[in-house]
C-alpha cells in the first residue's frame, strides 16, 4: 500500500469544496455520473478505433446500502484508470493558480456550483456527503486493478485490488450530511433532474419489500431498473423537446447553474449531414480571455464522442459558445490533425458560424433586451472576429455595439448612420480606457455643438479593430483623437488661414518641446482647455501605445504625440507673450504633460513635472 500526500494545496481546496462552494450538495451525484459518462465515451471511441467491440452494454450502475453504515456506489465499465492515472487524476487538482483562485473568491462565488465543473474538481464534491471515498479502477487493456482511498483531508492511499473488467467503481461512505442519499427515491429524483440525458443507461439496484394480501411483509425482492432516458437530446426532433429539456441538458453537460441565454438547434441534411446544438451561457466563461481557454464544443461522430478539446471546431472569437457537433460523415478515427484539413469538418464549421451569426442578428432585431444581455458579455469577442474572420466581417459589423454620446446603452453602426446629420461625411469615434473620461473629453465639445454623434470605444482592442475596418457601408470611420479629424468641417481656404495664423504658436511650442512632440497644431475645436494630445492618423493611439508597453514590450517607445493647442486660451496667450525662454520651456512642458494626464498617461518624469508645475504656480 502506498500512502501519499495530496499535491497543489489540495487540502485547502477540499476544505473550500466541502464546506462552502456548493449551495446544493446533491450536485455531487451529477459530477460523478458525468465522470462515468466521459469514461464510457472514451472507451467507446478507443474500441472503435482499435476495431473492437466493447464487452457487454456500456452502462452506469448505482447501488446503496442502508443501516448504520450507509454507502452509495457508482460504477461504470468505461476506460478505467491505471495506477499512474489514479495518482495523477485524484492526487493533483486545480493545477492552474489554486491559491490565487481561492483567495479571489467572494462569499457569493463560493456558493456557485458552476465553479466545480470549470476547475475540473467535480470528483471531490463527493467529500461533501462522505467521510471516506474509495475508487477501484481497472484500465482498458490492463490486467491490474488498483484502489484509491481517502478521507478528503491531507492524504490518500493506493493499493492493488481486484475488479472484473475495465472501468471504475466509486464507493462513498456517507456522513450525516449525505445519509439521505442512501435512498431509492432520492437517487431517482436526482438522476431525473441532473442526468436524464446522459447518453448511457443508468441502472439503480435496490431491494423492495414484497407483501401478502393483508399488506404484511413477506420478504424482499432485488431489482435493477433503468432510471434515465439515455437518449442523445440533440438527436431528437425539436418538436419533441421543450425549453426545460434544453436548459436541463445545458446545465448538466456544461456544468452551469444558470440557464443559457439562448440555444440554437440545427439538423442539416443533404451533401453533408450533421446536427448541432449550441448554447450561449448567461455569463461569459471565466477563462474566455485566457490563452489556454478550454473550448466549449464537443465533437461526436454518429453519437460517438470524439473530442472536447479541439479549438478548431469554431473560430476563437466564438470560444464562448457551448454545445455539440454531431457529424454523420466524418470517420470515427478522425484525428486532430485530420480535423484541421478535413473538408467535411470545414463545411460544418463554416455553416455553423453562419448559423450562429444569423441567429445573433435575428435576436438583435426581434429581442433587443436579450441581445443587450448578450452584448454585455460577448461584445469584445465579436470585435475580435472583425480582424480574424474577413469572410464574415459584414455580418459582424452589424452585430458589434458601441457606447455613444447620442443615446443611452449600446448602439450599432447602422443606427449611427441613420442618425447622421446632413452633410456629415464620416462616422466619428474616440478611443480610450474609461467611458467617463471619454465623455468628458474636451475633444467632443465642437462635435456636440454641431449635433454630431461620437462613438465611445473603451475596449483595449478597439484601436486595432476599427483601424482595420476603415469604412462602414462606404462611410469612413474617423477618430476624433487623431490629427485631421476636423478636416471634414473646413474648406481648403479655412485650413490655410488657420495654418498661417497659427504658425507662430506652433513654431514657439515646437522649439520649446523639441522631440517630445511629433508636431504642434493650432486647434479650431477646443474650448475651456489649453491643449490636448492627438496622434498621427498612421500612428497607434496613446492608449494603444500604453497597451503595447503593458503587453511586455518594455522597449517600445511609441510615437511622439501631436500637441493640439488652443490659441484663445489665456495660458497659451501668456506663453506667446513671454520672452523668458525658461518660462516658455517649463510652461509648454507642463501643458503637454497635463494633456497626457487627461488621456490617462503618466508623465515620463513625474518629479520633473511636479517641479515645473510648482515653479509656475509660484509665478
Amino acid at each position: 500500500m502506498e500512502r501519499k500526500q495530496f499535491k497543489t494545496e489540495v487540502s485547502e481546496l477540499l476544505n473550500l469544496i466541502i464546506h462552502s462552494l456548493y449551495s446544493h450538495k446533491e450536485i455531487f451525484l451529477r459530477e460523478l455520473i458525468s465522470n462515468a459518462s466521459d469514461a464510457l465515451d472514451k472507451l467507446k471511441y478507443k474500441t472503435l478505433v482499435d476495431g473492437k467491440t466493447p464487452e457487454g452494454e456500456l452502462r452506469i450502475d448505482i447501488s446503496f446500502t442502508e443501516g448504520d453504515k450507509r454507502t452509495l456506489t457508482i460504477a461504470d465499465n468505461g476506460i478505467g484508470m491505471t495506477h499512474e492515472e489514479l495518482n495523477e487524476n485524484l492526487g493533483t487538482i486545480a493545477r492552474s493558480g489554486t491559491k490565487k483562485f481561492i483567495s479571489n473568491l467572494t462569499d457569493e462565488q463560493r456558493k456557485d456550483s458552476n465553479l466545480i465543473g470549470q476547475f475540473g474538481v467535480g470528483f471531490y464534491s463527493a467529500f461533501m456527503v462522505a467521510d471516506k471515498v474509495e475508487v477501484t479502477s481497472k484500465a482498458y487493456g490492463s490486467d491490474e486493478a488498483f484502489k484509491w482511498s481517502s478521507d478528503g483531508k491531507e492524504k490518500y492511499t493506493i493499493e492493488e485490488a481486484q475488479r472484473e473488467g475495465c472501468g471504475t467503481t466509486i464507493v462513498l461512505y456517507l456522513n450525516d450530511e449525505g445519509k439521505e442519499y442512501a435512498n431509492r427515491w432520492q437517487i431517482e429524483n436526482l438522476v431525473k433532474q441532473y442526468s436524464d440525458h446522459i447518453a448511457y443507461p443508468i441502472y439503480l439496484a435496490y431491494d423492495q419489500n414484497t407483501y401478502d394480501d393483508k399488506y404484511n411483509v413477506t420478504g424482499t425482492e432485488h431489482k435493477v431498473e433503468k432510471i434515465n432516458s439515455a437518449a442523445a437530446l440533440w438527436a431528437r426532433s425539436k418538436s419533441s423537446l421543450k425549453e426545460e429539456d434544453y436548459n436541463e441538458f445545458y446545465k448538466n453537460t456544461c456544468y452551469d447553474s444558470e440557464n443559457p441565454l439562448f440555444y440554437i438547434h440545427t439538423k442539416a441534411e443533404g451533401a453533408t449531414e450533421y446536427t448541432t446544438l449550441f448554447f450561449i451561457p448567461a455569463k461569459a466563461p471565466f477563462d474566455m480571455y485566457h490563452a489556454d481557454y478550454k473550448p466549449g464544443v464537443k465533437l461526436y461522430v454518429k453519437r460517438v464522442y470524439i473530442t472536447d478539446d479541439d479549438k478548431e471546431l469554431l473560430p476563437t472569437y466564438l470560444r464562448f459558445v457551448r454545445g455539440i457537433i454531431d457529424s454523420e460523415d466524418l470517420p470515427l478515427n478522425v484525428s486532430r490533425e485530420i480535423l484541421q484539413q478535413n473538408k467535411v469538418m470545414m463545411t460544418i464549421r463554416n455553416a455553423s458560424v453562419k448559423k450562429l451569426l444569423g441567429e445573433f442578428k435575428k435576436i438583435s432585431e426581434q429581442n433587443p433586451e436579450l441581445y443587450t444581455k448578450f452584448i454585455e458579455q460577448y461584445n469584445r469577442p465579436l470585435k475580435e472576429g472583425l480582424y480574424q474572420d474577413y469572410a464574415n466581417r459584414d455580418e459582424l459589423l452589424g452585430l458589434v455595439r458601441f457606447k455613444s454620446t447620442a443615446v443611452d446603452g449600446y448602439t450599432s453602426l447602422k443606427a449611427y448612420k441613420e442618425r447622421m446629420v446632413a452633410d456629415q461625411k464620416s462616422i466619428y469615434y474616440i478611443t480610450g480606457s474609461d467611458e467617463k473620461t471619454l465623455r468628458n473629453s474636451p475633444l467632443l465639445a465642437s462635435y456636440k455643438e454641431k449635433g454630431i454623434e461620437v462613438l465611445l470605444m473603451t475596449d483595449d482592442i478597439d484601436d486595432i479593430v476599427i483601424s482595420s475596418i476603415g469604412k462602414f457601408e462606404d462611410i469612413p470611420l474617423k477618430a476624433v483623437n487623431k490629427s485631421g479629424a476636423m478636416d471634414d468641417f473646413m474648406s481648403d481656404d479655412e485650413k490655410k488661414k488657420v495654418q498661417e495664423e497659427g504658425s507662430k504658436v506652433a513654431e514657439k511650442f515646437k522649439k520649446a518641446l523639441g522631440s517630445k512632440v511629433k508636431d504642434v497644431v493650432v486647434s479650431t475645436r477646443l474650448s475651456g482647455v489649453s491643449a490636448v494630445v492627438v496622434t498621427d492618423e498612421n500612428d497607434p493611439s496613446v492608449q494603444m501605445q500604453q497597451l503595447l508597453k503593458a503587453m511586455g514590450q518594455s522597449d517600445y517607445e511609441g510615437s511622439a504625440p501631436i500637441l493640439e493647442v488652443n490659441p484663445d486660451d489665456p495660458f497659451v496667450k501668456k506663453i506667446m507673450d513671454s520672452s523668458d525662454d525658461s518660462f516658455v520651456a517649463d510652461a509648454a512642458s507642463v501643458l503637454l504633460d497635463q494633456a497626457l494626464l487627461s488621456e490617462g498617461v503618466m508623465p515620463k518624469e513625474p518629479a520633473e513635472f511636479s517641479r515645473k508645475l510648482h515653479t509656475l504656480l509660484a509665478l
